[in-house]
This record gives structure tokens, sequence and C-alpha cells, in this order.
């Protein structure tokens, strides 16, 4: 099927979709990136839609295993994430980093399309990954400098306040839950400036928990999910090791029920 309108997403676990899982999907999640593809589907049905993130990627493997492939799409909307991985390392270039960032940009910029850049989340309020917070800073910079100079559109992710709202997130704490990538979603479309028919997320109350149960909380957190993290990180596997991308090839999503 031909498409005259062409949305291809690339970048890690978030824009993969990770922390919002849906079984019916490749790779059993859903994510932002496919509520807003939903969305510009279901109102002109000239959209495609491919997804080549891959959860765990950092930014040379996007560079190496993503950016010619969504080159080949033609893309008429790019929408990049990647550098979240490269931070969470204990040692890191950032401006060799973010060289090898600007190139691929300029490249995609150069092919004619529209793309979308996304600062990083400010992670003040995390007790672990509140430590990476000057590095996404200084990261956000030249972000906001490699879109003033390539006319690419920021989706400012740090400064969405909302999202400082832990009941947008998944029992990781590292990646989105379901509310959170649908905010997300809505939040896009308005940068795009589409109209969308997503409501903002109900969250429900957040439980009293006394300071025993939040101990608690936490020790199960570290042995779910930190530890296998840091075990990744230790032996040099990647959550991602084996799995494709979603949407290799345009397809037309439909809002799921």
């Amino acid at each position: 099927m031909e498409f005259s309108n062409r949305f291809v997403a690339i970048g890690d676990s978030f824009t993969e979709g990770m922390g919002d899982p849906d079984s019916s999907r490749p790779n059993g999640v859903r994510g932002w990136a496919d509520r807003v593809a939903e969305q510009l589907c279901a109102s002109d049905p000239s959209w495609g839609y491919a997804n080549l993130a891959i959860r765990g990627k950092k930014i040379r493997q996007v560079v190496d295993e993503q950016l010619e492939p969504a080159l080949a799409l033609k893309p008429t909307l790019v929408t990049m994430y990647a550098g979240g991985n490269d931070i969470l390392r204990p040692q890191v270039d950032i401006d060799a980093l973010m060289a090898e960032y600007a190139a691929m940009v300029r490249k995609l910029r150069a092919s004619g399309s529209s793309v979308v850049l996304f600062t990083g989340f400010d992670s003040s309020a995390s007790s672990v990954f509140g430590k990476t917070r000057g590095r996404t800073a200084i990261y956000n910079e030249f972000v906001r400098e490699v879109a003033d100079e390539t006319g690419a559109v920021i989706a400012d992710y740090w400064r969405w306040r909302e999202f400082q709202d832990w009941r947008y997130w998944a029992e990781d704490r590292l990646h989105m839950g379901a509310p959170g990538h649908t905010l997300m979603a809505k939040k896009i479309l308005e940068v795009l400036a589409h109209e969308s028919s997503i409501e903002t997320p109900h969250l429900n109350e957040r439980p009293a928990k006394t300071r025993l149960q939040e101990l608690a909380d936490n020790a199960k957190w570290t042995k779910e999910f930190v530890g296998p993290w840091v075990q990744r990180r230790l032996t040099g596997r990647s959550s991602g090791d084996g799995l494709s991308p979603k949407y290799p090839q345009y397809v037309r999503l439909e809002p799921s029920k």
C-alpha cells in the first residue's frame, strides 16, 4: 500500500513503547508512538506508520541500525528520542555523543522529512536516576541547538511537569506506564498541531503508605528491576537483544478498543 504521509519512529524503549503492555502488538507493547499513529491514520487514510525503535539501544546503535532503514522508507515525519541509555552509563562523552546525534538529524532533515526531537526527562525526583540530571540538562541544550540549526521541532519532555507525577510511570520506575504513554501521545499530537480524540488519563488516588511499606516496595523494586538492569550492564547484554522492530514497513493502525 502506498502512503503519501509517512511517519517513522526511531529510538529506544521510550519509542518502542516499554511500560505500556499489549500482548496483541509486536514485541508485546503499544506506546505513545502507536497511539499517535492511530490518531493520524484514523483522521486520514494517507498516513502510514513504521516503528524501528528497540529497547536498550544507544545513539551509535540507532545511527548504525535505524537511520538508513528510516531514510529508505522516505518518511515525511520522523520522531527520534535517543541518548537516554548512553546517559545512564557510568561514563559518557556527551560532546562526542551529540556530534553523532546532530549528524543523524541533519541527514533526516536533508531527506525532506519533518523531524520531532525530544528533550530528556527531568529525573530530579528519582533517588536513583536523579544522579544523571546534570548530564540530561547538558544533553537537552545540545538537542535545542540541533533543533535550532536544522529546523527540527522540540517535544519538551523536560518542561512537561505533569510527568513528575509517578502515577504516570510503570512499576520499573524507568519507563512510562500506559497513562504516561497516553499523555505523551496527546502532547505529541499537540506539537504536530493535529487534532486527536485522546483524553488526559484519569489517575487513581495514590494509597497512603507507612514508612515500612515504602521500604518493602523499594526492596521489591530493587530485586525485580534494578538488579537485572545492573546485571545486563555488567555482562554487556541488552533488553533488546534478539528483538526486531515492531513495524519495519508501513502499516495502518486502528485505535485499540
